[in-house]
């Protein structure tokens, strides 16, 4: 070919020849470039107490820029980008959780001489007003339903709510004792309702020192012991409110403060116990409707002595609900950022993959997909699948080899779908203000934030490229696609400063 083309091929191979040095001298330049802005980061004043580590790679696996890329840090929610990619990866998007109700004794004259319960499956928006989820009321009915198509118009028993799907401890032991009656630190159950939260209406007293007005809004958890102390705080010092709780006894302390020029607003805490509270609400749905529950509302945290061990383990199912697919958990789980969601999700791997969802037996899973995925765990050190836990240590190398792995599965679309824009509806709406759409959009990220903590984690997509729902992306894209994490620890520097220099540095990458 060399020898005998002639003249013209000579010079096109010329041509080539040059073509190929200048684009590599470029592709240099710019990796270069990428470098001086990443050390220009780390150097800046705001980031004098903190750890950084930084890394961008392209599709093809071009290193773009390194920076303490081994460095194990604390990654907030970046967590999340991990527990939704393995459980798309090992549990497949159209994954469901599945409820169901049963009843066990038998059933003469349309009375149940028996108990009926309320199977749970691990499902999270099992009673969620989001709208991805069935509204609640749908969900009765249909239980309802099914209760008369089996013939029940009275129950000599109990509605038990059965969250034994799930085993070990609803919350991670090293959370934080003030998050855990936050409605971010719910607890996970195989039985859940209402995301797990109880909401009450706050509004401040007529002074400073004065008793907050603090009422249960939603659900109704008349069994609850509440024991309202906080008090009015000076204008300006926002919500400092916080409940303490534990699954043990169906007390909760509210504590801390609220400033006095605040107006009435809704808190979410943590619910405690989910499953009674299904079982409760349950009940009720079925006595308005004419079906009496002579024995009332249970659950497996309080036995009693007409709960005999093992009961509901040999029963009749007559009844189902399945939760949302898991394409679209991941979604909210990742725009909302959303603990409960991500915890479940983890504690699914668990299940699926070695029978059990305690939480070491979810660690043991998680590595099992990550070996599946050829990523491996170097460079990761996981507590929790929420990020919730300061106890978590990633590394920016780590990050990236599990999101090129995620690139390279067959779930990639699913996974790219569920991650925010900056500027866009979730938790990134702060993010990228006044950065032209054309280049805004063509990322796809995962904030984690908590206190002196700041992580950014995603893909790039190219210029020119619009990406469609549903489409498949071609390998070409990918390839030129920028896969980065840059993660910050032990910052002291103001949030709103700490995100304008981060946001400068991902915008500069991606041009």
């Amino acid at each position: 070919m060399y020898a005998l083309t002639g003249h013209i091929t000579i010079k096109k191979g010329i041509c080539i020849l040059f073509c190929c040095i200048c684009l590599g001298t470029t592709a240099y330049g710019q990796v270069e470039q990428f470098q001086q802005h990443a050390q220009t980061l780390c150097e800046d004043a705001t980031f004098s107490s903190a750890l950084v580590g930084i890394k961008a790679v392209t599709g093809e696996g071009e290193v773009m820029v390194s920076v303490n890329e081994a460095k194990m840090l604390a990654p907030a929610s970046n967590m999340k980008l991990i527990s939704t990619g393995t459980a798309l990866f090992s549990l497949g998007p159209e994954y469901r959780f599945c409820t169901t109700l049963a009843h066990d004794g038998y059933i003469s004259d349309g009375v149940l001489h028996g108990n009926l319960y309320i199977v749970g499956g691990g499902d999270p928006l099992l009673g969620s007003k989001d709208t991805v989820a069935t509204a609640l009321n749908e969900v009765f009915e249909q239980w309802e339903k099914d209760v008369r198509r089996a013939g029940i118009r009275s129950i000599e028993g109990t509605v038990v709510g059965d969250g034994r799907w799930l085993e070990g401890m609803g919350v991670e032991p090293t959370w934080q004792w003030g998050d855990l009656g936050t409605y971010y630190g719910a607890g996970v159950s195989g039985l859940m309702f209402y995301e797990n939260m109880m909401s009450f209406t706050v509004s401040p007293g007529p002074e400073v020192g004065a008793p907050v007005k603090m009422e249960p809004y939603y659900p109704g958890c008349s069994w609850m012991d509440f024991r309202f102390c906080g008090v009015t705080g000076e204008k300006g010092t926002g919500d400092q409110l916080y409940m303490y709780a534990s699954e043990f006894e169906p007390v909760a302390e509210i504590r801390g403060t609220f400033g006095l020029d605040r107006g009435t607003k809704r808190v979410d805490c943590s619910n405690m116990f989910p499953e009674y509270t299904c079982a409760v609400y349950f009940k009720n749905h079925l006595e308005r409707k004419g079906i009496r529950c002579i024995n009332g509302a249970g659950d497996f945290k309080w036995k009693k002595d007409w709960m005999k061990e093992g009961t509901a383990d040999s029963v009749k199912v007559i009844g189902s609900h399945y939760s949302p697919v898991l394409e679209r958990i991941a979604f909210k789980t990742n725009h909302e950022s959303n603990n409960l969601l991500a915890e479940t999700l983890f504690r699914a791997l668990g299940k699926e993959n070695t029978g059990s969802s305690c939480i070491d037996s979810s660690y043991v899973a998680l590595k099992r997909v990550l070996k599946k995925m050829h990523v491996g765990s170097s460079g990761l050190s996981l507590q929790d699948g929420s990020g919730l836990s300061r106890q978590n240590l990633v590394s920016a190398d780590f990050m990236c080899r599990f999101l090129g792995a995620m690139m390279d599965s067959s779930c990639f679309e699913e996974y790219l779908w569920s991650l925010p824009v900056p500027g866009g509806n979730g938790t990134l709406q702060y993010n990228m203000k006044g950065v032209p759409d054309d280049v805004r959009t063509r990322f796809r990220i995962k904030s984690g934030s908590m206190n002196g903590v700041r992580c950014y984690s995603g893909y790039i997509l190219p210029a020119g490229f619009t990406l469609e729902r549903g489409a498949e992306i071609p390998q070409e894209i990918k390839d030129r696609t920028i896969i980065f994490s840059v993660m910050t620890n032990n910052c002291v520097s103001s949030t709103w400063k700490v995100r304008q220099i981060l946001d400068r540095f991902m915008v500069e990458l991606g041009k």
